[in-house]
């Protein structure tokens, strides 16, 4: 497909706008600051108002992790299903300030509770610190429910780019634990160390995430850690059967398209319920900036309703469960 208009725009305001420095390290901070903040002079963005928004600490391996909980309807109406949300930026940059508006969005349009983590980035808190935090907090709004009013067992885990690398990466350790959740939703996410596929080529330059940055940010994540370790690269976990099911979500012109693609298939394979939708003609973030590309509202409503759909599912085999229960 052409690039859509839309991305021609969104690109030709970022190279008009500073660049971040090549080093990828702290020092790209402010310039990733400025881009954001002329992104959003742009394109101004609506915060939803939500019944309850509050940060909290949920214990971790390296201390406690920071946790924005957001909340469609009052304390005690419920208890709602779930989200843990991972944003991404290469496992060294952003926050949950970065992915405020889309985790508003998606607790008032999915009708769930949304915990959007601030794990401990790189290079100071290198491999595995992130998915540890992750982790810590899949596994505290499965085993501790009650204290976030989320319906028991009904927890799914999602993330963008990074994020999704670490969303992937929690599912397959939620099931090697025994912890079942009812959904993966993976946004264009990075699932393996190689960097060689044909969209790493085709798209590492002037596509809005260079191939060269994400690579020095990898380099700065994984330290000396083992580059085939599934926490690392999901897309080389031996066996896939068993995870939770998912969506994957991608962009055309993004260097992550063939290795999220990739995994889609190998989850596909090994008899996960996935749906794979690829968004033509956009490129990587389009679907945190929904008041930029409209294909970004769609893969926003697509997800949403991949979401309610995995959220009744889990309370139709409930109440089934109960209603076996009751009859016998």
């Amino acid at each position: 497909m052409p690039v859509d208009p839309q991305t021609e725009r969104f690109l030709e305001l970022l190279a008009s706008w500073t660049a971040p420095p090549p080093d990828g390290d702290a020092a790209a901070e402010p310039a990733i600051a400025e881009m954001r903040s002329r992104i959003g002079a742009a394109f101004p963005v609506v915060r939803r108002e939500l019944a309850q928004v509050r940060d909290v600490a949920v214990p971790g391996p390296g201390g406690p992790v920071p946790v924005r909980l957001y909340r469609p309807v009052p304390p005690g109406r419920g208890p709602l299903p779930a989200v843990v949300y991972l944003h991404g930026g290469g496992w060294v940059l952003g926050g949950v300030d970065n992915v405020d508006a889309l985790c508003r969005d998606l607790a008032a349009s999915a009708g769930c509770v949304v915990l959007n983590v601030g794990y401990r980035l790189a290079p100071e808190h290198p491999f595995p610190a992130a998915v540890d935090d992750a982790w810590a907090v899949v596994a505290s709004a499965a085993r501790e429910p009650e204290r976030y009013g989320i319906a028991p067992g009904a927890v799914a885990v999602a993330g963008d780019s990074a994020g999704g690398n670490l969303a992937a990466a929690v599912a397959l350790l939620a099931r090697d634990r025994g912890l079942p959740l009812v959904h993966q939703l993976l946004v264009y996410p990075v699932t393996d160390t190689a960097m060689d596929t044909p969209s790493w080529r085709r798209y590492g330059s002037g596509y809005g995430l260079d191939a060269g940055s994400l690579a020095r940010f990898m380099d700065l994540y994984r330290g000396g850690a083992d580059p085939s370790d599934f926490r690392l690269a999901p897309l080389r976990a031996p066996d896939l059967a068993g995870a939770a099911p998912a969506t994957v979500i991608t962009a055309e012109y993004d260097i992550l398209r063939d290795e999220a693609e990739a995994y889609a298939r190998r989850l596909a394979a090994a008899g996960v319920p996935v749906e794979l939708r690829r968004y033509d003609g956009v490129v990587h973030s389009f679907f945190l900036l929904p008041e930029i590309f409209d294909a970004g509202a769609e893969a926003m409503d697509f997800a949403v309703r991949r979401l309610r759909a995995a959220f009744d599912d889990h309370a139709r085999q409930g109440n089934a469960a109960c209603t076996t229960g009751t009859s016998g």
